[in-house]
């Protein structure tokens, strides 16, 4: 298990003073960056092998977001490895050890060259110490996008939403999807499935439809495949 201690920055808080939800997502993705980079399996070792890990799915259960100046636990653990699939749980605690945030992830391993999944060797994921997973619900990382809803502005894709793979970070969907959202509504779970990576210039079309328990979201791109299929939950 891998722990990092933060405190809750003003930048990163919403006009309710708590932790933003795509900011949970920034949270937990620096949290595995930082136990590749300690375990000498980050971001230059990938690139030396033409190698990267790829988020397919996420799965949050939000008990409290944390507030402006709380202290936070943030760790992570993978708890299988399959073919080229990476299972990896993330979680947010308070200093009195009681959890705020639980997710499920799933990655898959890919050759940037040829843009196609391969298996990690044992090599590629020495250190990391597989544990038991988190107790919390899990769905399948599969989400229907949506085809009938309300179409939202069209969003082009600019600089500052580009990571390192050179696509759209994955906490910024998040961030395009909720401002489709009615104002005030915030999710008790999330889950979130990333189907093709969008990149500097591209201009997503964002289609929401109202659930039972609350909102799905989709962003296509302009050819009407879609990029990133979401549900916010009540």
């Amino acid at each position: 298990m891998y722990i990092i201690e933060n405190r809750i920055r003003y930048s990163e808080v919403d006009q309710d003073r708590q932790l933003k939800l795509g900011n949970i997502l920034n949270y937990f993705q620096d949290c595995s960056t930082f136990q590749s980079e300690d375990l000498n399996l980050g971001l230059e070792m990938l690139k030396g092998r033409h190698r990267a890990w790829l988020l397919n799915s996420w799965q949050l259960e939000i008990l409290r977001r944390p507030k402006l100046g709380e202290t936070v636990q943030t760790g992570t653990y993978p708890y299988d490895f399959k073919a080229f699939y990476g299972y990896r749980n993330f979680f947010m605690r308070d200093m009195a050890g009681k959890y705020l945030v639980k997710a499920n992830s799933v990655w898959f391993y890919v050759d940037t060259d040829s843009g196609r999944p391969v298996k990690a060797s044992e090599d590629e994921i020495r250190g990391y110490e597989r544990e038991p997973r988190l107790d919390m619900g899990y769905s399948g990382r599969k989400l229907q996008p949506v085809k009938e809803g309300e179409k939202g502005v069209p969003i082009t894709i600019g600089r500052n939403q580009i990571d390192t793979n050179h696509h759209v970070n994955n906490a910024q969907y998040v961030f395009m999807a909720q401002e489709t959202l009615p104002a005030g509504f915030m999710p008790s779970r999330l889950r979130v499935e990333y189907k093709k990576a969008a990149v500097l210039g591209d201009v997503l079309h964002p289609v929401t439809a109202h659930l039972q328990d609350g909102y799905a979201v989709t962003l296509y791109d302009e050819g009407g495949l879609p990029c990133t299929a979401m549900e916010f939950l009540a």
